[in-house]
């Protein structure tokens, strides 16, 4: 398994007349797309992004406060910081890890043959860091504290009906890190699409939006592997499921929280 590198808002929503949608700057060809995509500038730095919901056309125009602003520019540096391992934090982290996942067996150091239990492809995990950084360790770590239980039974393979060849636990969840950061596309400037948009609403209403998204993103990448009878050479299909599944699901009406997606009732 590898990893190859190829972020809430002040939002209105308003429905779109047929008569002024050429204000969006939608061709008649992007009319039939779900999402446009397209950001359209609106003036005084408000940026716009037109999608199609419930047959009508709508538009979603973020124009960050700065308590936004600064959550987002937080949440970016996050994503920038390499796993460092002579740095004391990133090892009082990894350190926090071994805790939450094996309470009460002592781990004999930060190179050792123990780290193999946890799904890391060898006796450093540092070095498995490398594709996403240490936001993947700071998301596994979030993940152990806040949903213990969901954490065990992923990490001990507890559910259904399971392959003969698994795949590695915590190698996978520094994918679903990198997964999300491209899904989300928070390096850009400007939204290019709905979803990222429609995470940066959600990040204004929490801070650690991305971190619960993560959580629910690892438990519907296991379903899915579940009821795929998926082996280890069909992960990278699992988790472009899983990703469109996230997508589709940050698409609904409803969903204005990462509580209210439908896959977060599978965290216990």
């Amino acid at each position: 398994m590898s990893i190859e590198r190829t972020q809430g808002s002040c939002v209105t929503i308003r429905t779109i007349p047929s008569s002024s949608v050429s204000r969006c700057s939608l061709s008649s060809a992007s009319l039939d797309d779900a999402t446009c995509g397209t950001p359209t500038r609106m003036g005084k730095g408000l940026t716009c992004v037109c999608f199609k919901r419930k047959g009508s056309y709508e538009r979603i125009c973020i124009n960050l406060t700065p308590l936004q602003e600064e959550r987002l520019r937080r949440l970016k540096y996050r994503m920038k910081v390499h796993f460092d391992a002579s740095r004391v934090d990133h090892q009082e982290a990894l350190k926090a890890l071994w805790s939450a996942t094996y309470p009460g067996q002592e781990l004999c150091g930060l190179v050792s043959e123990q780290w193999k239990e946890m799904g890391w492809q060898g006796r450093d995990p540092s070095t498995d860091f490398r594709g996403a950084g240490f936001i993947s360790l700071e998301n596994l770590l979030f993940f152990a504290k806040t949903f213990s239980t969901s954490f065990q039974r992923l990490l001990k393979k507890q559910g259904g009906k399971r392959a003969a060849w698994e795949y590695p636990f915590a190698v996978a969840g520094v994918n679903i890190t990198f997964m999300i950061m491209q899904m989300l596309d928070l390096d850009t400037t400007k939204p290019r699409t709905f979803v990222r948009a429609v995470f940066l609403q959600i990040l204004s209403e929490n801070e650690w939006a991305f971190d619960l998204l993560y959580c629910v993103a690892f438990m519907v990448m296991d379903k899915q592997w579940l009821d795929r009878n998926a082996t280890y050479m069909e992960f990278n299909d699992v988790l472009k499921s899983s990703r469109a599944q996230l997508e589709k699901e940050l698409l609904m009406d409803d969903v204005l929280r990462i509580e209210d997606m439908p896959s977060y009732s599978l965290l216990c």
